[in-house]
């Protein structure tokens, strides 16, 4: 498995809390050892919404390595690197621009969503239009099999899917290539060839699934075409060519998301964390002051654990036993809120411990820290340029 090759990273946004370990770094940690893992720190990424003020960049970067090396992310099974020193990214990023439709940009979900929920900052910028662009160009520089991502980020990973579908039928067809699918058309009669070349526009301009699943099965019902062009039609409706850059394909965390302090997902944006480095004091006051059921008034009150935000974390972190214990002390009122916490408090304290005993070297020496992305950013580079070389020569910017 580890010809084949795996590709995510995290914006640089500093150290990092339990929503990362669970909803992320455990899952690399098994990764790494079944893939060719390439990790990057995302510096550029975290530019397109805090350009305005992107304070010690530099600490933030060193501070989410550390965070990633304490978590047990190993340098000499994975490649740890720092997205602007590998600038063949930004290069990719410039090309495939050339490329991609803007309505492709528009239509992706994060978008309206991140500018609804970041309206403190004006992000009608070019870089935060062009940021699912940008992680296309991170995944396809290195030609990744696979991404791991959740389910809500799917959709970035098809996008990349599209434009690399898009990139290799404008660079990667054969010799005679559009003269064999227009001849084969022709075959289809004059009707047919209008509803294909209609049902093409849209799957390849707008991205809809429909279309292509009625192009498909429009080239299947023509009966009287050779095998050869039924085949040639259905890569031209689907815009495949050679493969030049391969198409990635998502790779579903099974991990669970940890909740934050207020029931919400675990976000800095939110300030509802408990981060890697938080002492067991500063655990056990966040976790003590969290919101409960707010029909507990008294101890002798009843409570509802599905309406607190305390059972979330018990799902992640107690066992069937002190769930039940706590199911059953809550909604009779046999135990109290406090009662409730402390599993958690000590779950917590106990997984923190080591991932806080394995980062003190490296935050004493952060030099080492930048040694290893240093060495890391320079085999990332070494796979990158490889890549643009074949992209200059297909494209026709290549001058040597």
């Amino acid at each position: 498995m580890k010809s084949k090759r795996v590709l995510s990273g995290m914006r640089s946004t500093g150290t990092l809390h339990l929503g990362h370990l669970h909803g992320a770094l455990s899952n690399w940690n098994k990764l790494q050892y079944e893939y060719e893992c390439f990790f990057g720190v995302m510096d550029w990424h975290a530019l397109t919404t805090d350009y305005e003020s992107p304070g010690q960049m530099n600490q933030k970067v060193i501070d989410l390595a550390t965070d990633w090396l304490s978590c047990g992310i190993n340098p000499g099974s994975s490649h740890l690197f720092i997205q602007s020193l590998v600038p063949e990214h930004a290069e990719l990023t410039l090309l495939l621009g050339m490329l991609t439709p803007m309505g492709w940009l528009e239509r992706v979900p994060t978008y309206k969503e991140q500018q609804n929920n970041l309206r403190e900052k004006d992000l009608s910028t070019y870089g935060f239009l062009g940021y699912p662009l940008m992680q296309a160009a991170d995944i396809l520089v290195y030609k990744a099999d696979y991404v791991p991502v959740g389910e809500d980020q799917v959709v970035h990973v098809e996008f990349s899917r599209e434009v690399a579908r898009r990139f290799n039928y404008l660079y990667g067809r054969d010799a005679n290539y559009l003269e064999k699918a227009e001849q084969a058309l022709e075959r289809m009669g004059k009707k047919n060839a209008k509803l294909y070349r209609r049902l093409q526009k849209a799957y390849q301009e707008q991205g809809c699934h429909e279309s292509l699943e009625r192009g498909q099965a429009l080239v299947e019902a023509q009966g009287h075409l050779k095998l050869e062009e039924r085949e040639r039609l259905t890569g031209y409706l689907e815009g495949v060519g050679k493969i030049l850059l391969p198409e990635p394909e998502a790779l579903l965390t099974k991990n669970p998301k940890l909740p934050g302090l207020d029931g919400q997902k675990m976000s800095k944006s939110y300030h509802n964390t408990i981060s890697l480095r938080d002492k067991p004091d500063v655990v056990d006051e966040k976790v003590r002051t969290m919101q409960t059921d707010p029909a507990r008034i008294r101890l002798s009150d009843p409570g509802n654990p599905e309406k607190c935000p305390v059972w979330n974390l018990h799902q992640v972190y107690s066992s069937e036993d002190t769930k039940q214990w706590v199911q059953e002390g809550c909604r009779y009122a046999k135990i109290g809120c406090l009662d409730c916490k402390r599993p958690i408090i000590e779950a917590i304290q106990k997984e923190l411990a080591p991932i806080q005993e394995r980062a003190e070297p490296y935050i004493e020496n952060p030099t080492l820290v930048k040694s290893i992305l240093n060495e890391g950013s320079e085999a990332a580079r070494e796979e990158a340029k490889e890549t643009l070389i074949e992209v200059r020569e297909v494209i026709g910017v290549d001058y040597r």
